[in-house]
């Protein structure tokens, strides 16, 4: 009989201890200079000795060049208000380093031309203030009202739709990820008012849901990710399930709904890449039978004559969460191709996911698959803060709600002003790493994931405990079981439970993950491994 039968759950493991908020309160006639440089010693304390033993996130901690090179900009209020390629009225601005940053990741993301007002195939995007969870939210606006028919850019700024369209699904966009996506997608379409699959169809189709997908023969919440041996998702690797988003995707695109997709490239929790190639074979002849690679969309009336104005538009928008992925796995697809070169063979050739990604149609066209990025600026690259890059086509870019005189560029961003702090950092990490520099710190990471996971399965033989090591192929995240409260708070450990029979509470399992960041290295892991070995919890004792 497994530990798992034989030992009671125990509580899920408490917070870390933080410092205590009442020794930073602020009094009315402030603090002496003893008192304010005391209280920010003890921070400084808790922040050194917590980014030392920090294995759960992805965050990269290695940032002391930051202070030694970029610390002499503290001394400005940097502000990147408004559109990065036009300058505005605020100039103490970083736009130029924002633009160079944008033009690097353009071309690592398989753009094949500059930024170009009026080239509709060029890339356009900004550094985001927030991490992807502000690109995961732009990029669902953006889908939101490109699908629904809102004005691009450069046309008239009307957004009323003047008639009633012979389907009312039309312009009805319908949000489809997975359930290993990270939640702020559930925050963003409940923000925006964008319907996911799962509350059209329970509240429009009930019912109706395909078989094949059903549960219990409702719609589900999120679509499945693929089984693992168990024939359930919780011990699969963490990918999309294609089949499954193919038969939901079909259902919802028959009855003339627009269609957005996200994909993952290095989850949140398991380290998975969905294979968007895969996915986009096979919902391309989806999107061929219903009429949404091409369609025409009314964006609103001519002040003149009151007809209609139309474009050309597709039914569908494919964004790829790239938070942590987007930063790394170009270089390993780099490596694949020239192992030789780079001197390193990658031991999973991860997928294709950007905007060279492009496909045959049936009439012997192709057509281009991404239709945005988004890419954490603090995961891969590593930055001291929040922040991140989001990126689209000019082709799809839609007129601001709003275009205030006194910023002097046009807001095309979601934040209004933003961290012109946060293209230096990105910048500077550029500037310091050569393809091959990129190449070697992936290459590190994977090994080291490779470690862990083997050195989990020794312990596991020394100790007779079981420890459900377990390791997405090609991901720089291994997961195991959830240690004692104490290991989880000095390790920063992130714990997500699972049910390993569905509908069951008494069947759970807590795991915890560990991402190997750049940050992390060997001894690191070994000693993480000395306290996984002793502790009591794991032991079950």
């Amino acid at each position: 009989m497994s530990v798992i039968e034989t030992r009671p759950l125990l509580p899920r493991p408490t917070a870390p201890q933080e410092p205590d908020a009442a020794a930073y309160a602020l009094p009315a006639e402030g603090l002496d200079d003893d008192q304010r440089l005391q209280a920010l010693d003890a921070m400084d304390e808790y922040l050194t000795r917590k980014r030392r033993h920090l294995l759960g996130y992805q965050a990269t901690q290695d940032l002391d060049r930051y202070a030694l090179d970029l610390g002499r900009f503290m001394r400005s209020n940097i502000n990147n208000l408004g559109d990065p390629f036009q300058s505005g009225g605020y100039k103490p601005n970083t736009k130029s380093v924002e633009r160079a940053v944008l033009d690097y990741y353009a071309r690592l993301w398989g753009a094949d031309r500059a930024y170009d007002p009026a080239d509709p195939e060029s890339c356009w995007g900004y550094v985001l203030s927030m991490g992807s969870t502000e690109g995961n939210m732009y990029a669902l606006w953006n889908a939101r009202d490109y699908l629904s028919g809102r004005p691009l850019i450069d046309q008239p700024d009307d957004p009323a739709l003047p008639f009633v369209p012979e389907n009312p699904n039309a312009y009805r966009p319908v949000a489809f990820y997975s359930e290993d996506t990270h939640y702020s997608f559930a925050k963003a379409v409940r923000v925006l008012g964008v319907a996911t699959f799962h509350e059209i169809g329970r509240t429009q189709y009930p019912g109706q849901c395909p078989p094949a997908v059903a549960v219990n023969g409702d719609w589900p919440t999120e679509v499945p990710s693929r089984p693992g041996p168990s024939g359930h998702s919780w011990d699969g690797t963490g990918e999309i399930d294609v089949d499954a988003l193919a038969e939901l995707v079909e259902f919802f695109a028959a009855k003339g709904h627009p269609i957005f997709v996200s994909l993952n490239l290095g989850s949140t929790f398991k380290g998975a890449h969905d294979d968007v190639r895969a996915v986009g074979e096979r919902l391309l002849p989806v999107f061929e039978r219903h009429g949404l690679l091409d369609r025409e969309v009314v964006h609103g009336t001519d002040p003149r004559t009151g007809e209609a104005l139309t474009d050309r538009r597709r039914g569908f928008w494919i964004h790829v969460d790239g938070a942590l992925g987007a930063g790394y796995v170009p270089f390993v697809r780099l490596a694949a191709q020239d192992p030789e070169g780079y001197g390193w063979t990658p031991e999973t050739v991860l997928p294709a996911f950007d905007f060279g990604l492009r496909l045959r149609r049936a009439d012997g066209g192709e057509v281009d698959l991404v239709s945005s990025i988004a890419m954490s600026g603090h995961k891969w690259p590593g930055a001291p803060w929040p922040c991140g890059i989001y990126m689209t086509k000019v082709k799809y870019q839609l007129a601001p709600p709003s275009r205030p005189d006194y910023t002097g560029a046009p807001d095309t961003t979601f934040a209004g002003s933003r961290n012109g702090f946060s293209p230096l950092v990105i910048w500077d990490h550029l500037a310091r790493h050569s393809y091959q520099d990129q190449v070697d710190r992936i290459r590190k990471a994977q090994q080291l994931a490779g470690y862990l996971e083997q050195r989990l399965r020794l312990l596991e033989l020394e100790t007779g405990t079981e420890l459900w090591p377990a390791r997405t192929p090609g991901a720089i995240t291994v997961r195991f079981r959830c240690p004692s409260p104490e290991l989880v708070a000095k390790w920063s450990l992130s714990s997500q439970d699972v049910l390993t029979v569905p509908g069951d509470p008494g069947s759970r399992r807590s795991y915890v993950h560990v991402f190997l960041m750049s940050s992390v290295d060997r001894a690191k892991l070994d000693a993480l491994l000395t306290d996984l070995a002793r502790d009591p919890y794991i032991l079950g004792v």
